[in-house]
């Protein structure tokens, strides 16, 4: 290992590698969670190892808002980020996710400033996420970092509603409908008149 400490990683890596060749042929290895720099360590030493000894292109997707404590030197071997934006007005944020939003906004400013290749996502979710000025507000946001390569504007779906009902809850969002086409590409315009490639 990169830093000579003993983990786990060894089992992880050689799993991957017994893939390494369909995965290279459909783009690499992507990390996702839940949030997966909640063990960043691991995460890490995954990555590193995959870049350097499989040549496997490497995407982390998060939310950024655990990010502040790693330093640039741990992004190295991330060779794109998704990085998912819920919302761009604070209090809005914070009702949905019950976390800050100038965490992941300070995070995106770091990876404009070190270059690194960035997807944006955005969930769209009618009632919650499209209002026309928020959009407006976060399409400029966006527009002012380096490195952004992609808009997704990733419409909501109620696949996995089942999965509460299973666990007897209710779902939150039952009663919300899938944004209609209209809605879609009315937001993915807004993007696009940014010059921003939106997908």
């Amino acid at each position: 290992m990169h830093n000579g400490k003993m983990t786990h990683v060894d089992d992880i890596v050689a799993e991957i590698a017994k893939y390494a060749h369909f995965l290279r042929f459909a783009g690499g290895l992507t990390i996702s969670g839940g949030e997966p720099l909640m063990q960043a360590y691991f995460v890490g030493e995954i990555f590193y190892r995959v870049k350097h000894e499989l040549k496997l292109h490497t995407a982390l997707d998060t939310q950024g808002f655990l990010a502040a404590h790693l330093e640039d030197d741990w992004f190295e071997s991330v060779d794109l980020v998704l990085l998912d934006i819920k919302h761009i007005d604070p209090e809005k944020y914070e009702a949905l996710t019950s976390k800050p939003l100038q965490p992941t906004l300070d995070f995106a400013r770091r990876l404009s400033a070190m270059k690194k290749p960035m997807w944006i996502r955005y969930v769209l979710v009618p009632d919650y996420t499209d209002d026309f000025d928020d959009v407006e507000k976060l399409a400029d946001f966006i527009a002012t970092l380096h490195g952004v390569e992609r808009v997704e504007v990733l419409p909501f779906h109620k696949m996995g509603e089942h999965k509460w009902d299973d666990l007897g809850l209710k779902f939150p969002l039952k009663d919300v409908s899938p944004p209609s086409p209209e809605l879609l590409n009315r937001v993915i315009g807004q993007f696009q008149k940014r010059g921003l490639f939106t997908c």
